[in-house]
């Protein structure tokens, strides 16, 4: 008795369906990326035709227009931003912090705030604004 084994297919994988898979899901990505964007609402404003360049890891400390204080998104005291400052400074002395107030905030809750990093020894304490494209 011999048996004989039947090939069923060839053996070769259809790429077909994995690329469509594959394109659909770069597409979904490319969709949503942009509305993942975090951070406060702010409107930066317009200074300078140049940017800031280096390989800076910066803390992102944000001022609204209603004076209220923010360590990314989260809201916090000035002085709950300032411990927490020092803290990251602990793990990275290196740490620079970029400054962004809204151009509608008061400039001094702005200066206050920059202020208080530099007076516990922050100095790569930065403003952010928007580039004048003019």
């Amino acid at each position: 008795m011999s048996r004989r084994r039947s090939n069923a297919g060839d053996g070769n994988m259809s790429l077909t369906p994995m690329i469509d898979i594959m394109t659909t899901l770069l597409a979904v990505f490319m969709v949503t990326t942009p509305m993942m964007t975090s951070g406060i609402d702010i409107e930066l404003p317009r200074a300078g035709t140049s940017t800031m360049t280096g390989n800076d890891h910066a803390i992102q400390i944000s001022v609204d227009a209603r004076g209220n204080y923010y360590l990314l998104e989260q809201k916090l005291s000035r002085e709950e931003i300032v411990k927490r400052a020092i803290a990251m400074r602990g793990e990275n002395p290196n740490l620079a912090i970029t400054l962004s107030g809204d151009t509608h905030a008061d400039y001094g809750a702005v200066m206050s705030m920059m202020g208080s990093l530099k007076s516990v020894g922050f100095q790569r304490v930065g403003l952010r604004t928007q580039l004048d494209n003019k």
